[in-house]
C-alpha cells in the first residue's frame, strides 16, 4: 500500500499517518479470520502453528527475540509484500511502526515541519526501499529503517535551511530600517510593521507575531499555545509573513 493512502491532511482524517497505518494493521490482526504468520519465525519452540501478525510484531520488538529471528520475520513479510502485495505490504510497513516512532522521537525540537509530514516522509522512504531491497539483503531490517530515517532528515534539513534563509532576509531589512532616521519613513521596526499593515502586506495578526517574537523575544512555543496552533504551523506562518515583509521592504528601499 502506498504511503499517500495515509493522508493526514484529508478533511475527515483524525489520526496521524502512523496511527492510520496501525489501525489498518490491527484490523487485519483482529479480524474474525486474522492474518497470521508461522510462529516458528519468532518462537524457538512454538506451542502453536501460527500467530496473528500483531503478536508477531510484539515479539519482534521484544528484547529477548534474537536478531536472527527478527531478520527471518522481516524477510518473510518482505517476500510476501513483493510477491502478493497487499495486505502484506501494509503488514510490512506496520512492522516498522515502533522503530519509526523511536526515530521520530529523536528528531531535534522544535520541528520545522508538522509531525504528520515527518511520519508521511518516513513511510515514503520505507516504501521506496521496500520496492528495491532484495529479500536476501544481509541487513534487511536495518536497511529499511535507515532509508526511512534518511528521508525524514532530508525533509527536516531542507525546512531548516528555508526557514533560516527567510528569517535572515527579513531580519536584515528590519535591521536596516532600524538605523534610518528619515521624516518620511520613520526608522523603528514597529513603524515598518505598521506601514506594512497599512499596505496590506501583512495583517495585524502577522505583524503582532513578528513583533512579539522578533522584537520582544517572546518564545514561539508560548505564542503557539496562545493561538491554539502547532509550533510548526506558527513557524511557517511567520516565515511566509516575513518573506512578504522582506520583499515589501526591499521594494521600499529601492524607491528611496
Amino acid at each position: 500500500m502506498h504511503p499517500r493512502h495515509y493522508n493526514a491532511h484529508h478533511p475527515q482524517a483524525t489520526h496521524s499517518p502512523l496511527e492510520l497505518l496501525d489501525d489498518a494493521f490491527l484490523a487485519l490482526a483482529r479480524a474474525p479470520q486474522p492474518l497470521t504468520l508461522p510462529a516458528q519465525l519468532v518462537c524457538t519452540q512454538p506451542v502453536v502453528e501460527a500467530l496473528p501478525v500483531d503478536q508477531v510484531r510484539a515479539r519482534l520488538v521484544h528484547p529477548s527475540t534474537p536478531p536472527e529471528k527478527r531478520l527471518e520475520v522481516w524477510r518473510e513479510v518482505v517476500r510476501r509484500s513483493h510477491t502478493l502485495g497487499d495486505p502484506w505490504t501494509t503488514v510490512t510497513l506496520a512492522m516498522a511502526v515502533p522503530a519509526l516512532r523511536r526515530q521520530l522521537a529523536r528528531l531535534p525540537r522544535p520541528l520545522p515541519i508538522e509531525r504528520a509530514e515527518a511520519e508521511q516522509e518516513a513511510l515514503a522512504g520505507l516504501v521506496a526501499a521496500l520496492a528495491t531491497l532484495p529479500v536476501d539483503h544481509p541487513e534487511l531490517d536495518w536497511a529499511l529503517l535507515r532509508a526511512a530515517d534518511r528521508a525524514v532528515h532530508r525533509l527536516v534539513y531542507a525546512a531548516q535551511r528555508r526557514a533560516t534563509h527567510e528569517v535572515g532576509d527579513a531580519g536584515v531589512r528590519l535591521g536596516r530600517l532600524h538605523g534610518r532616521r528619515d521624516t518620511d519613513h520613520p526608522g523603528s521596526e514597529h513603524e515598518a510593521l505598521a506601514r506594512a499593515v497599512r499596505a496590506r502586506v501583512v495583517d495585524i495578526s502577522e505583524a503582532q507575531l513578528i513583533a512579539r517574537s522578533r522584537l520582544h523575544g517572546v518564545h514561539m512555543r508560548q505564542l503557539a499555545a496562545e493561538r491554539s496552533i502547532s509550533l510548526a504551523q506558527l513557524y511557517r506562518r511567520r516565515g511566509a509573513a516575513e518573506q512578504r515583509l522582506a520583499e515589501y521592504l526591499r521594494a521600499q528601499g529601492d524607491t528611496q
